[in-house]
């Protein structure tokens, strides 16, 4: 095995080793859950070298370095107050989702038209449009931290994986029965998870493009999902007013939430895990945590979006300005912009 480069992760905060084993490019993921701004760098590095043989002497201080910027990253107040920039005109008919990629220079579109759209954050240009759905496409996401593949899901009953630099289709996912709803990436990029309206989610293996586990237990639509950080967990929403937590090697059940009086439309781990925030049609709205996971974004109906604090539960900022729903909200990775998507036809971009 041969370290090529290190991959830095804010949130949850790990370093990212990407290597060459067999002439294969592979990475693996050392996570730092426990790292705080305390925490002695020079004995971290001991301990991570005692594990992992990729980090040798020579590599030690670079790792180092890593660790420091990381626990600066953490000692970062979340203050920031958000300003319109600019809306897009991104679709001819209806936006149904974004999504960001780990730096933020680039976002995704879906729509009502049947395509995906790649965009550039700071000038607004299209970059790429992802063609080959026969239906609406309505789940959306980028890879991160890798940023370098992209999955749609569509009411055509497919997903479909590209390639987010050429716009070439890899692999169409075949199998569920009803419109895929929502989907992930998992942290490795090694699985993608689909949540379709025929009650199920499944897994999907990126590399191969082969289905790896059906999960059943919901009695109605699967809305949303999302993995937790180590990718060894999938929550899931559905309308049957519950809340489900998977575990992705066995495809078990693990847990069910029940409290929600209405059908789960979002649901969504912090970066530690401790937590996960879920929105309903019982009116608590379309839901995502900050990548600190300080801060909640809410989505509604009524046409605005807001900025809550999770200690305290109080409302910091009102995001208005669409002329109808606003169905999708989306942090960046940094969590200093933030996207809105509207039945409006726009995206409004805020820093």
């Amino acid at each position: 095995m041969k370290l090529k480069k290190f991959l830095l992760r804010y949130y949850p905060p790990g370093i990212i080793l990407e290597y060459k084993k067999g002439g294969l490019l592979r990475t693996k993921s050392i996570d730092l859950l426990d790292l705080t701004p305390e925490t002695n760098p020079e004995e971290l590095v001991a301990e991570i070298r005692q594990s992992e043989p990729l980090i040798t002497e020579s590599r030690a201080d670079q790792v180092k370095h890593l660790i420091i910027r990381l626990q600066q990253k953490q000692g970062q107040q979340d203050h920031h107050r958000f300003c319109f920039v600019k809306e897009l005109k991104a679709h001819i008919l209806p936006l149904t989702n974004i999504a960001f990629d780990k730096s933020g220079s680039r976002f995704i579109t879906g729509s009502y038209d049947r395509t995906c759209r790649v965009w550039d954050t700071a000038s607004g240009t299209e970059l790429h449009t992802l063609e080959g759905h026969r239906n609406v496409v309505y789940a959306i996401a980028f890879n991160n931290p890798y940023g370098d593949k992209i999955a749609t899901g569509s009411f055509d009953k497919t997903c479909k994986l590209w390639c987010a630099d050429s716009g070439k289709c890899f692999y169409t996912f075949r199998g569920h029965m009803a419109e895929i709803v929502c989907l992930a990436f998992n942290p490795q990029s090694t699985l993608v998870a689909t949540g379709s309206m025929d009650a199920t989610a499944k897994l999907w293996d990126v590399e191969t493009g082969e289905e790896v586990a059906t999960l059943t237990g919901h009695t109605a639509e699967v809305l949303s999902l999302c993995f937790n950080t180590v990718g060894s967990q999938l929550v899931t929403g559905s309308f049957d007013h519950t809340v489900v937590i998977w575990d992705v090697a066995s495809g078990r059940r693990v847990h069910t939430l029940i409290g929600h009086r209405g059908e789960i439309s979002n649901v969504q781990f912090n970066w530690d895990c401790s937590l996960i925030v879920t929105g309903s049609m019982d009116k608590t709205c379309k839901v995502c945590f900050s990548p600190q996971g300080s801060r909640v974004l809410t989505a509604s109906s009524d046409k605005t979006a807001r900025l809550w604090d999770v200690q305290s539960g109080v409302c910091l900022q009102v995001l208005e300005g669409h002329t109808d729903e606003i169905f999708s909200c989306v942090f960046n990775y940094e969590g200093d912009t933030i996207i809105t998507g509207s039945k409006d036809n726009t995206c409004r971009i805020w820093y």
